[in-house]
C-alpha cells in the first residue's frame, strides 16, 4: 500500500473519530446548559408561585370556595407554562394542580430540595422542583414541573447533526489527505525514480539529489549516498582482492616452474639411480632441500604481499618498536650463531601500525644483512641495528659489513624477484619491506655507512602517531603493479 494512501486512511479514520469525541462532549456541554436553564427557569418560577400557593392553602382550610377558585386562577396564572401541584400536609391531598406534570399515580420524591430531579412516567420525563410552603402545616409542599422532552429533543437534534457530519467528514477528510499526502510524498518518489535508475554494475552515475527541505527525505537521500559510496568503496576493494589472488596465482605459477622442475629431475634421478653414489645422492638430496627451502619461502613470502595489498584500517593497533626491534634482533642471532646481531634502542618509541607487517620489515631487514653483509674472509656477518626517536618520527638503521650496493641496483632492490645470482633468497624480502614501509606512510633509503668503512645501511624513517585515524594508501599494488612504487627516500643515495 502506498504512503499516501495510507496516510489518507488514517486521516479518514482519524477525522471522523474526532468529530464524533467532540460533538460528544459538546453534546454534554449542551445537555448541560439547557437542563441549567431549565432548572434556573423553574426556580423563578417557583418563587413567584409560592406566595400564591400559600394563599391557596390558607383560604383551602379556611373553607372559602370563591377566594380558592380565585387563588387557583391566580396561581395557574403565575405559572405561565410550567406545571403546578400544591399539596396539603394535612392528608397529603393535591390542593390544586396544572399545567404539564405527570399524573397523580407517578411517586415523586419524598424530600423536598432546592435542586430539581427528574421523574419518568410512560416514555415521558418531566423536571420537577419541590419547595415547602412555609406558614402552613408541616408537609405543604410546592412542585414545580417542566417537560424534560423538550431538553432531550434539542439534545438529540445536535447528536443527529453531529453523526452526519461525522459521515461526512470521513470521505472528504480522506480525499484531502490523499492530496496533501500525494503533495507531501513527492519529493520521496522523485528520490525513489533517481535511485531506482542507478545501476553500479554497468553505469559510475550515483545519486545526485538537490535539497527538497524535507528533513526526512533528505536525510534519506543521504543516508543512500554514504550507502552507495561504502558500495563503491568495498567494490574497488573486492577487485583489488580478486587482482591479488590472479597475481598471486600467477606469479607462483611463474616463479614455482623452476624449482619444481629441478626437484622433478632429482627425483627422476633418484628414482633412475638407485644404485647411486652415496656422495652423488647425498648432492641432490641436498639440492632438494634447498629447493624446497626456496619453495616455501617463496610462498610465504607472495602470502605476506598478498596481505599488505589487502590489510584493513582496523588492524592497525598502537605498537611499542622498541620491544619489537629487539625480538626480532634476539630472534635472528639464535638462527644465526656465526653471526653478530647488535641491537641499540633508544626510549621507546610507540607508533600505531599493523604489528605482523612492521615485524616482517626488520626480519627481513636483518635476514638481507646477514646474508649479504658478511664481510670478505669473515667467519660470520656482523649486523648492528638501531632505532631511535626524533620529533614525529622513529629511525629504524640496519648496517652490515658486506661488500655495499651499488648506486645503480639500489632502486632495483625493492622490485620483485630481484636478486643476484648467488642470492639463496626469493627476491621479494626487500620488496616486502618496501611495501609495509609505503603502507605505514614512511621512506626507506639505501645509503653508505656513516662511518666511511665497507658496507651498506637501510634507513627506514616512519611516523610515529598514538591516534585512532589511520589513512592508508588509496592503490595497492605491490603484489599486482609491474613496477611497484618505492616510499619516498628510496632511491637517495
Amino acid at each position: 500500500m502506498k504512503l499516501s494512501t495510507r496516510i489518507a486512511i488514517a486521516v479518514g479514520v482519524t477525522v471522523p473519530l474526532m468529530v464524533l469525541a467532540s460533538g460528544l462532549l459538546l453534546t454534554r456541554l449542551i445537555s448541560r446548559d439547557i437542563h441549567a436553564g431549565q432548572d434556573a427557569r423553574l426556580r423563578d418560577r417557583a418563587a413567584v408561585v409560592l406566595p400564591v400557593a400559600r394563599e391557596l392553602l390558607r383560604v383551602d382550610r379556611a373553607g372559602r370556595p370563591a377566594q380558592q377558585q380565585s387563588r387557583e386562577r391566580k396561581l395557574f396564572s403565575a405559572a405561565l407554562d410550567v406545571g403546578v401541584r400544591v399539596v396539603s400536609g394535612t392528608d397529603g391531598s393535591v390542593a390544586a394542580e396544572g399545567g404539564p406534570q405527570p399524573t397523580d399515580s407517578v411517586p415523586l420524591p419524598a424530600a423536598a430540595g432546592r435542586n430539581p430531579v427528574t421523574v419518568s412516567a410512560d416514555g415521558r420525563s418531566w423536571r420537577a422542583l419541590s419547595l415547602p410552603v412555609t406558614g402552613g402545616q408541616a408537609g405543604d409542599t410546592l412542585w414545580v414541573f417542566s417537560p424534560a422532552s423538550q431538553a432531550d429533543a434539542g439534545v438529540k437534534a445536535v447528536r443527529r447533526r453531529v453523526l452526519l457530519v461525522a459521515l461526512i467528514a470521513a470521505p472528504v477528510s480522506a480525499l484531502v489527505g490523499l492530496g496533501i499526502a500525494e503533495r507531501a510524498t513527492l519529493p520521496l518518489r522523485r528520490l525513489r525514480r533517481r535511485a531506482g535508475g542507478l545501476d553500479p554494475g554497468v553505469s559510475a552515475a550515483r545519486l545526485d539529489h538537490r535539497l527538497s527541505r524535507v528533513t526526512e527525505v533528505d536525510e534519506l537521500a543521504g543516508t543512500l549516498q554514504t550507502l552507495l559510496a561504502r558500495y563503491d568503496e568495498q567494490a574497488a576493494r573486492t577487485g583489488e582482492a580478486l587482482e591479488t589472488a590472479r597475481s598471486f596465482s600467477a606469479a607462483a605459477s611463474h616463479e614455482l616452474r623452476t624449482p619444481l622442475m629441478s626437484m622433478q629431475t632429482n627425483l627422476e634421478i633418484l628414482a633412475a639411480h638407485p644404485d647411486l653414489d652415496p656422495s652423488e645422492r647425498a648432492e641432490v638430496v641436498s639440492d632438494l632441500r634447498g629447493e624446497h627451502e626456496r619453495l616455501l619461502g617463496l610462498l610465504v613470502t607472495l602470502r605476506a604481499l598478498a596481505q599488505g595489498d589487502l590489510v584493513e584500517a582496523d588492524s592497525f593497533t598502537p605498537v611499542d618498536l622498541g620491544r619489537l626491534v629487539t625480538a626480532s634482533a634476539a630472534d635472528a642471532a639464535r638462527r644465526h650463531p656465526a653471526a653478530r646481531v647488535t641491537a641499540a634502542v633508544g626510549p621507546d618509541p610507540r607508533t600505531r601500525g599493523w604489528e605482523p607487517g612492521l615485524r616482517m620489515v626488520v626480519d627481513n631487514l636483518l635476514t638481507n644483512a646477514l646474508v649479504h653483509g658478511r664481510a670478505p674472509g669473515a667467519p660470520g656477518a656482523v649486523v648492528e641495528v638501531a632505532l631511535r626517536a626524533r620529533p614525529g618520527a622513529a629511525v629504524l638503521t640496519v648496517d652490515d659489513h658486506g661488500p655495499g650496493i651499488p648506486l645503480s641496483a639500489r632502486e632495483r632492490v625493492f622490485r620483485r624477484f630481484e636478486r643476484g645470482g648467488d642470492s639463496p633468497g626469493t627476491g621479494l624480502g626487500l620488496t616486502l619491506v618496501a611495501q609495509q614501509v609505503d603502507l605505514h606512510g614512511g621512506a626507506v633509503r639505501i645509503t653508505d655507512r656513516p662511518d666511511g668503512t665497507p658496507g651498506t645501511r637501510f634507513e627506514v624513517t616512519l611516523p610515529l602517531s598514538d591516534t585512532p585515524t589511520v589513512v592508508l594508501p588509496v592503490h595497492r599494488d605491490w603484489l599486482t603493479g609491474s613496477l611497484p612504487r618505492i616510499p619516498s627516500g628510496s632511491r637517495e643515495a
